[in-house]
């Protein structure tokens, strides 16, 4: 079964180990999920199934969005509330102060991301790393952050919403806000709203040509060459330039890519989405 859709992930499950529960649910075998959400995280995950699970590189998941909760007074090493190790009382601020603190994070912004994250060093995850105690160096990476406002204060729980690039890391978006206002904090909770033009309805499946972030070429040349995964010369495309392009034929899509004078396939017999 190719099937695309949008979950809601729940808390405190990994966006892999939820891969199981989608995999009896759907009774299929091949299963994948693009963006992963840190177990405390819930809300929009785009998974795949199929042959579809090929597409996710295509995939136009930018912005994203995301609600979040930042516990003022509190440290955790991994920035969010399972790794807590003190809690201290602070006095509250003036909410036109804490707007103006997330105002100033519109814009470019350059970071560390979390010592408890995915990202490899060596080979090894960071959050492997750290949970043995070991050293994690990470180099800075710099997100964009398009959108942030405040929902409410409710000392010491500050509720925003911020609209940022992708592989942006929420939880030191909280950092930097704890740290401009002079005190620790971490995040409390975290939903993921959509990403891109992807947001949970449902588990509805979801026609994936309709959210490839990829240009179409026209084919003109005999449909079995494609078919069969036969050598495609280039003067059969409308479109001759170098690039990554989506072709369509009368069964299915394919993936090709252009370069120089040759024609290569990326991907090649994609089955056409059916509402199932």
């Amino acid at each position: 079964m190719n099937r695309l859709f949008v979950v809601n992930k729940p808390i405190f499950r990994t966006s892999n180990g939820y891969m199981g529960y989608v995999k009896r649910k759907y009774g299929t075998k091949k299963v994948g999920f693009s963006g992963t959400l840190d177990p405390f995280a819930t809300g929009c995950l785009i998974v795949a199934t199929g042959q579809y699970t090929k597409l996710f590189q295509y995939l136009k998941k930018t912005p994203k969005s995301y609600k979040a909760t930042l516990w003022l007074g509190v440290n955790s090493p991994s920035l969010d509330i399972e790794q807590i190790d003190s809690i201290k009382e602070i006095e509250a601020f003036d909410e036109a102060h804490i707007k103006k603190t997330l105002d100033s994070l519109l814009g470019e912004v350059t970071y560390y991301p979390p010592k408890f994250c995915a990202k490899k060093i060596n080979g090894k995850r960071a959050y492997e790393l750290a949970r043995e105690g070991k050293e994690v160096v990470l180099k800075t990476i710099t997100s964009t952050i398009y959108d942030i406002k405040l929902l409410n204060y409710n000392h010491p729980f500050v509720h925003f919403e911020a609209k940022v690039s992708e592989g942006t890391y929420i939880r030191s978006l909280g950092a930097l806000i704890a740290d401009k206002l002079g005190v620790d904090g971490t995040l409390s909770s975290l939903h993921r709203i959509h990403e891109g033009q992807f947001y949970y309805d449902n588990e509805k499946a979801l026609d994936p040509f309709t959210h490839l972030f990829l240009p179409s070429n026209t084919y003109t040349g005999d449909e079995s060459f494609l078919e069969l995964g036969k050598k495609l010369g280039i003067e059969y495309f409308d479109i001759q330039e170098e690039g990554v392009y989506l072709v369509e034929t009368t069964q299915f899509f394919s993936i090709i890519e252009i370069q120089g004078q040759e024609v290569k396939y990326r991907f090649n017999r994609i089955p056409k989405f059916e509402d199932n």
